[in-house]
């Protein structure tokens, strides 16, 4: 049985992360939910086509990918946005038309460089006697290059004593090691060696365009057979969402997160969503456009959007110019570094205000400062309100930890903040030093 993580996100309930795990429970601060129920059903169907009446109504509006073009030779060839009277072939001949087509081409040749990745661990309560690894988790992964890197989601990879890389074609399996992750960004890179796997072409998210054709890959279920194949568009970009706290072995809440009034995990920025079908299993995998090219990391999807009312056509995917950013310094050191500021902070409200006699003005409060942290070294203190860094106003959590993430060690910047009790706005420009492993800002 597949586990599910939930995450809480804009105006969703509740998201779940897609990292598979058997036998394995909820994150515990959040409630728990169940799937759509025919959301198994939909992962088993090799391809999405869209309805008539969808590819009809993107008749009527000008088309985001005007031309398409092979990019690998002849068999690689992506046929065009179809028609309205081609999207589900002809009606006599049952022939695909050309929205199948692509679909089926885009399948065909990105599948030989997207592999499945088991994460073996020993199981709660054997570690002290001779019991073995066994699978605690199945995802996917895509093929960077001919080293052997893959990249994926960290959660896919966390806590395991052993990895096996297997591949669609033949079911060769090989082991994998860890060349780095990182819990901020969710993302991890793993190595195999002599399995001479094709790398996938990498794309620039920066110019996808809402309305834009795309396909999902991935091992949704570990379903034999081979990887799933499911379509949609880009729903959206520049979304935000927070994780749940990292799970170590057994399912236990783990990892780096900083304990505090709302515990969570890191956010995430830049995702894509997208409304192709994201399944537990299809963590790690690609999110890639009609010619192939790998635009995100597919990440999370949506549970129910209020109680009882299950989400439809809501999943999310890390942008692969943020993933190729992160991936090549995993490779070249096996971290990501990252600036320090040392606080823990929960979003302040009219409501937090009056209760905890905080400063009633928009902004995060603090409830922890790192001893020897450069926030401490400014003199701010646990229930103040950070409200600016630089030209960012800060209003929530995310907005602190999305401004940090645009600096680095060493760089100096402008903070305020208002203290408690006396409500006095304060400046300062603080000088910022390398975080340590946990995703605080």
């Amino acid at each position: 049985m597949h586990r599910v993580r939930l995450i809480a996100a804009g105006t969703l309930t509740a998201l779940l992360l897609t990292g598979c795990s058997l036998n394995g429970t909820a994150a515990p601060s959040v409630p728990s939910v169940q799937a759509a129920p025919n959301s198994t059903a939909a992962t088993a169907a090799v391809t999405a086509a869209p309805t008539r009446a969808a590819v009809a109504a993107a008749q009527t509006a000008p088309s985001p990918l005007a031309s398409l073009s092979a990019t690998r030779g002849a068999s690689s060839t992506v046929a065009p946005v179809p028609s309205a009277a081609t999207a589900n072939g002809t009606a006599d001949s049952g022939q695909p038309g050309s929205w199948d087509h692509a679909v089926i081409n885009v399948a065909t040749k990105d599948t030989p460089g997207i592999v499945q990745i088991t994460n073996e661990q020993v199981p709660l309560g054997l570690q002290n006697s001779s019991g073995q690894a066994v699978p605690a988790g199945v995802g996917t992964g895509v093929v960077l290059d001919e080293q052997g890197h893959i990249l994926t989601n960290d959660h896919v990879v966390r806590g395991a004593q052993k990895l096996l890389v297997s591949v669609a074609k033949g079911g060769k399996e090989y082991p994998a090691k860890i060349v780095g992750t990182d819990v901020r960004t969710d993302l991890a890179v793993i190595q195999v060696t002599g399995a001479n796997l094709p790398p996938l072409e990498l794309g620039d998210s920066s110019k996808l365009q809402v309305g834009q054709y795309v396909v999902a890959i991935g091992n949704a279920l570990a379903l034999r057979g081979g990887p799933t194949v499911t379509s949609g568009v880009v729903s959206a970009l520049d979304r935000t969402a927070q994780e749940p706290p990292p799970v170590s072995q057994g399912g236990q809440p783990g990892g780096a997160t900083v304990s505090g009034p709302t515990p969570g995990g890191p956010y995430l920025f830049d995702l894509i969503q997208t409304s192709a079908p994201i399944n537990p299993g299809n963590s790690g995998g690609p999110l890639v456009d009609l010619e192939g090219r790998v635009v995100g990391i597919n990440t999370l999807g949506a549970g129910l959007a209020e109680p009882g009312v299950p989400s439809q056509g809501i999943s999310f995917a890390i942008a692969i110019n943020t993933a190729k950013r992160v991936a090549a310094e995993l490779i070249a050191h096996g971290h990501v570094t990252y600036a320090f500021l040392g606080v823990g902070t929960v979003d302040n409200t009219p409501a937090l205000a009056s209760q905890y006699g905080l400063p009633d003005v928009p902004g995060v409060a603090v409830y922890s400062i790192a001893p020897g942290s450069p926030a401490e070294q400014a003199g701010i203190a646990s229930k103040d309100v950070i409200t600016q860094i630089g030209s960012t106003a800060i209003q929530t959590t995310g907005d602190l930890q999305q401004a940090l993430t645009g600096q680095k060690p060493g760089d100096t910047v402008h903070l305020q903040w208002v203290k408690a009790g006396t409500n006095q706005k304060m400046a300062k420009d603080v000088v910022l030093i390398e975080s340590p492993a946990a995703p605080t800002p």
